[in-house]
């Protein structure tokens, strides 16, 4: 049995009265799929880390806010820069080893879209690929202005989109073209909408910054074997695990075999391969 299986149902799909943001709390509270995330999927996201702890501002004495920390991975940068950094999330199972991880930052578990801290807060905000897995990410913003102080940076990351080349890309259009096609997501924000330029600078500005600035990270995967994105999606994200969990064998092996494909003809023969999934950082200032 695959992790994930007991948000199938006995057909194999997922269950489709299942709400975005009850999908999302279900399958980061799994422990085998934060584990999973944090030990593999997480090697692209911690070269993404440091540079959103920059362009958010982290120094020396201030007051820092990690939202949607994770396992804690940018809250580390924060410390590392000589922030005093509280974590937020909603997945236990992700606080848990983010304590353990990070045990001089303080972690609390919360709802980004209603925070638990008083107006003017913080002196920085960050949010590490969080955006595409709340149900309104404008109401995140929002919520990171109030509890900043005036001039406060935020900084947030999200994934490219298939546009460029990405193993992002490469999985969901294996999907597309192999999934069996009654397996779907339920509706929800776009996983790659405020990778987008307009989109994210509009929102910031309606949410009370200025100054938006937008820097690609060129992360990646090395790995050994080119089928691998398949199962770094499978077994350690929401999104993409509850698209290829629920998958028939004959489904999943063809999904894993054109990741595999796509791999090698883009990458080489091997025996290793350099898989990008770039993100971008995007900042603003609190007005």
């Amino acid at each position: 049995m695959h992790i994930g299986d007991e948000f199938a149902t006995p057909g194999g799909m997922m269950d489709q009265k299942l709400t975005f943001a009850a999908l999302e709390r279900r399958e980061w509270n799994n422990a085998h799929v934060a584990r999973s995330y944090a030990g593999v999927f997480a090697k692209a996201a911690d070269m993404v880390a440091p540079v959103l702890a920059r362009a958010a501002g982290a120094k020396d004495g201030k007051r820092a806010l990690d939202l949607c920390c994770g396992h804690g991975n940018v809250t580390a940068c924060l410390c590392a820069a000589g922030c005093s950094a509280t974590g937020l999330d909603f997945s236990q199972a992700m606080l848990d080893m983010a304590r353990e991880t990070v045990p001089e930052a303080e972690f609390v578990e919360g709802d980004a879209m209603a925070l638990p801290f008083e107006a003017g807060s913080f002196d920085l905000v960050t949010i590490g690929f969080g955006m595409p897995h709340v149900p309104d990410p404008r109401k995140v913003l929002r919520e990171a202005r109030r509890v900043l102080r005036r001039g406060g940076g935020i900084a947030f990351s999200v994934w490219c989109g298939p546009e460029v080349e990405t193993a992002l890309g490469y999985v969901f259009g294996a999907i597309a073209r192999h999934g069996d096609p009654a397996i779907a997501l339920p509706e929800g924000p776009g996983a790659n909408d405020y990778a987008d330029r307009e989109r994210a600078f509009a929102a910031l500005s309606d949410a009370g910054f200025e100054n938006p600035q937008l820097e690609v990270v060129n992360s990646l995967w090395r790995v050994r074997d080119p089928g691998a994105p398949f199962d770094f999606f499978r077994d350690g994200t929401a999104r993409g695990g509850a698209m290829l969990r629920p998958q028939p064998e004959t489904h999943a092996k063809a999904i894993r075999a054109a990741v595999d494909a796509e791999v090698r003809a883009r990458h080489g023969d091997g025996p290793v391969w350099d898989v990008p999934i770039p993100a971008v950082v995007i900042s603003a200032c609190a007005v």
